[in-house]
């Protein structure tokens, strides 16, 4: 999502980060162009391994902002990163159900497992480590993480996996463009094709518009496969979703359809 498409979302001044995440989430749809004329372009994303790190038990809090966990009021250590883009078919076009899960090590390398290096004693207990979102008609999807650090053996990455109806399409990992890292990294290296590295290497960028340090990456996520064309037709008529409107005068709206847990 580019900085001027988040500062066009309404954003009340007595909303929250944890209330505007999930608006911005939401609201996000209709700004989406959908790309189907453009599919010969496309890269298909290329699959890696969801390595030992997949939470052997998952946070009671699942949603997309990995900084907060359930209603605390203090935020998890680390470079907030708004981690953004669309989940896309081989043609080109937007997928609509689409659940897309990412975790990641916390700013001290330690996972949301059991096994991790380092564990309980350098974890950070207010990163949620996983988060899962639920494309609209758009096929976008926004998580609130923190930007991926290196650890022993690994160069700093994200890592993702799609599925649709419960069934597993994708699982992949995201890289930081320009990172020196990359070029020692096993599982980066293995990667041979020009285009398969930059589908999955991106930009973390400095937001304009929010306090220093806060970065923005957009990432398209092209699945070797495509909805039926039942499936496409329903989607393309289908409007996007939109925000619940606030009541004039009202406090905190009640979370807006679409809040990602």
């Amino acid at each position: 999502m580019t900085p001027e498409l988040l500062h066009q979302l309404p954003f009340p001044a007595d909303y929250d980060r944890r209330r505007f995440l999930s608006r911005v989430g939401v609201a996000a749809a209709g700004f989406f162009a959908t790309p189907g004329a453009f599919a010969e372009a496309l890269t298909i994303t290329p699959r890696q391994t969801e390595g030992p790190f997949f939470p052997d038990k998952l946070p009671l809090d699942t949603d997309n902002d990995l900084l907060i966990l359930n209603d605390s009021i203090t935020p998890a250590v680390g470079e907030v990163t708004y981690l953004s883009g669309r989940i896309l078919g081989s043609n080109g076009l937007p997928i609509r159900g689409a659940t897309v899960e990412i975790w990641q090590c916390d700013a001290n390398g330690v996972y949301l497992h059991s096994g991790s290096a380092g564990g309980h004693e350098k974890q950070d207990r207010n990163f949620q480590g996983y988060g899962r979102f639920l494309t609209p008609s758009s096929g976008a999807y926004l998580f609130r993480t923190i930007k991926p650090v290196p650890y022993t053996g690994r160069t700093p990455h994200i890592h993702a996996k799609v599925r649709i109806n419960g069934r597993e399409l994708l699982t992949t990992q995201l890289y930081i463009k320009g990172h020196r890292g990359n070029e020692n990294d096993m599982l980066y290296g293995r990667l041979r094709d020009k285009k398969a590295h930059e589908s999955v290497t991106v930009d973390f960028a400095p937001l304009a518009g929010e306090p220093a340090g806060v970065l923005a990456a957009r990432w398209d996520i092209v699945l070797g496969t495509t909805p039926s064309d039942d499936e496409h037709s329903k989607h393309e008529h289908t409007p996007p979703e939109r925000p619940v409107p606030r009541r004039p005068g009202a406090g905190n709206s009640p979370t807006p359809p679409g809040t990602q847990r």
